[in-house]
């Protein structure tokens, strides 16, 4: 198969070069470190053995999650990044084989999945609900446009094309209905932009349009019997006699709210369900915005996008409080402790902000990728890039910690696709404008409107608010620069010439040969507050400095850390350590703790019989929390 094109309506991951003093070990990490260390779980898990069994024509002995296919797509998705970067020969080899692999495991029909080819050959396409296997589909063919994009080769692209010719012949011809994990929807804009085949968008639209219309959730609940995946049942998840109790409403009665299938997208006034799938939904969703410029469902994404931001998001932009179905439940319901916070949707969030960046230019996404880049993703992976966190708690008693790899394994490789291609979310070329989005050091070398353009940029966030960016273009090529939400004090200039600004974004116009751009971010300390209505968070405040969250550890400080009280005008003081967690800036916060004094003996004593004592509260970045002895932790402090 021939006559793909490449993407060229964005800022090819290919044109920027990460150099910078935070993220270039973490990204360098990833490639040297995790995506070795992950490929040996793809083998240790039985994931490529599934596609060996497959490949073979062998039944059973099906191993992991019934949607562990992505597991391997995702690690795929990963190393290509890193081959767009450099050519790493032994990383390429590996990879050719993982694809021969896939592609031997496919059927002539173009159909894959290596758990229903093993387990239950008769039962494809019968649980939509939960048998991921558009989901895993959609991943598949992530991973075939970033290997195209990086090789030019075709070997996976071929594979994503077959299936995905598959799925069209399939819907809605022979079967009416949509997946309950979204994510074939983003990926099938990718294959529509890079194939030109107007039919993969025309597939996403069906499944994002269908999506609350389709009763096609509730009959496979009814019809237990007539569809594949009874050997997972758990009562929870598989739609079974008694079972499906994600699906029900309070009343038992069936609700889509789950797979954000009550009601039309297009209609939705809440972000709901499971956070991971909403994030999934909503970025394939906007994708198709900016391909049909569908004013409706734009409407649909801000209206949602404000409801999440405003009244269901942690501070640290993670999303989702609630173990029991890995998602929404209400207004303000933002549990700490027990807060499920999945790095799969926090890293989701960031491909929808993302998007809705490009779309709009808006600053405000940028900030939210900015927010959820530093903390609610950063904090997913241990500092030697090995271990990761499911869910992520904003406060901990010291029992949870980062796993190596899990049964569901989503996170980790997740996680890797996410740092591999982080050069694609720090530029944009938003309406011929080169758009500076985040301040991480880099070199992009691009073409806007016609003309040739390289931007350097170095940067010291997040530790200090020190930007330099060099600019030459053989042509007049604007330049937008986003000052940050967190950013009290801001001044820039132009080969030493002040530039005005405004509140979200710099604007530069001009010639350029050679040029330099100063900028300061002042990074001043915060206490911030919760909204009233967040229970959980009466009574506290935590401490931002620049982009970073900060917690407190036990095992930095000599009293428990629920003693701890701090004062509104509490004095912080900075402290840089290049020898604690891999080099971080320390905060040391004027506090109070309760004396011990007089309590030998009592539980309970007069409150005028008691003291307090003048102590100090040290605390962490966030991101770095659980990667020394086990110890409690908090977010939100107490103050008086």
């Amino acid at each position: 198969m021939s006559g793909y094109k490449p993407t060229t309506d964005k800022i090819a991951l290919s044109d920027v070069e990460i150099d910078d003093q935070f993220w270039s070990p973490r990204v360098t990490q990833n490639r040297e470190v995790t995506i070795e260390y992950q490929y040996k779980q793809l083998e240790e898990s039985g994931t490529l053995e599934n596609f060996q069994r497959a490949r073979d024509g062998k039944n059973g002995g099906f191993q992991g999650m019934w949607f562990q296919d992505s597991d391997a797509y995702k690690w795929l998705e990963a190393a290509s990044y890193e081959l767009t970067k450099a050519n790493d020969t032994d990383l390429r080899e590996r990879v050719d084989e993982v694809i021969d692999l896939v592609a031997a495991a496919q059927e002539d029909s173009g159909y894959l999945n290596t758990y229903f080819k093993l387990v239950e050959p008769e039962m494809t396409w019968t649980n939509l609900n939960i048998m991921h296997e558009l989901y895993c589909g959609g991943h598949l063919i992530e991973a075939a446009v970033a290997h195209y994009e990086a090789t030019g080769e075709e070997s996976l692209l071929d594979v994503a094309v077959d299936f995905a010719d598959h799925v069209d012949d399939v819907f809605d011809d022979q079967i009416d209905g949509i997946p309950g994990h979204e994510e074939i929807e983003l990926a099938l804009v990718k294959l529509y932009r890079i194939t030109g085949e107007e039919r993969y968008l025309d597939l996403a639209q069906y499944f994002v349009n269908l999506r609350g219309h389709d009763d096609r959730f509730k009959w496979e609940l009814e019809h237990s019997d007539e569809i594949g995946g009874h050997s997972w049942d758990d009562g929870a998840l598989i739609p079974a006699e008694g079972g499906g109790r994600l699906f029900l409403d309070e009343d038992g009665e069936y609700v889509g709210t789950y797979a954000q299938a009550h009601a039309s997208i297009r209609e939705q006034e809440k972000v709901e369900g499971h956070s991971v799938r909403a994030m999934y939904l909503f970025a394939g969703a906007t994708d198709l915005v900016a391909e049909t410029g569908d004013e409706e469902l734009f409407d649909a994404m801000e209206r949602l996008w404000e409801n999440m931001t405003t009244k269901r998001m942690y501070v640290t932009g993670g999303i989702g409080p609630e173990r029991e179905h890995e998602g929404f439940t209400e207004d303000y319901d933002l549990r700490n402790e027990d807060a499920y916070a999945e790095t799969c949707a926090a890293i989701g969030s960031i491909f929808w902000n993302q998007r809705m960046l490009e779309l709009t230019g808006g600053a405000k996404y940028a900030n939210l990728i900015e927010r959820t880049m530093y903390n609610g993703f950063l904090a997913g992976i241990s500092l030697d890039g090995t271990r990761f966190f499911y869910e992520n708690p904003l406060e901990s008693s010291g029992d949870h910690h980062r796993k190596g790899w899990f049964t569901c394994a989503c996170c980790p490789p997740n996680a890797a696709r996410l740092f591999a291609s982080l050069g694609k979310y720090v530029y944009s070329n938003i309406d011929g404008v080169l758009t500076v989005n985040q301040y991480v050091g880099s070199t992009v070398t691009t073409t806007i409107d016609g003309f040739d353009v390289e931007l350097t940029q170095s940067s010291s966030l997040p530790w200090s608010g020190e930007v330099t960016l060099t600019v030459d273009a053989d042509g007049p090529v604007p330049i937008r620069l986003r000052i940050p939400e967190w950013a009290t004090d801001v001044s820039i200039s132009v080969d030493g010439e002040d530039v005005e600004q405004n509140d979200d974004y710099v604007e530069l116009d001009g010639e350029w040969s050679d040029d330099t751009i100063d900028v300061h971010f002042e990074l001043d300390t915060k206490l911030i507050r919760a909204h009233p209505a967040v229970k959980s968070d009466a009574g506290r405040v935590v401490v931002e400095r620049g982009p970073l969250v900060y917690c407190a550890e036990a095992v930095d400080n000599d009293r428990p850390i629920h003693q701890y009280t701090l004062s509104l005008e509490a004095v912080i003081d900075e402290e840089h350590r290049d020898d604690l967690l891999d080099g971080v800036t320390v905060l040391q916060a004027d506090a109070e703790v309760p004396s011990l004094d007089g309590w030998n003996g009592s539980l309970y004593r007069p409150d005028e019989e008691t003291d307090i004592q003048s102590v100090q509260l040290t605390m962490v970045p966030y991101y770095a929390w659980d990667n020394r002895e086990p110890s409690e932790m908090h977010v939100w402090t107490r103050v008086k």
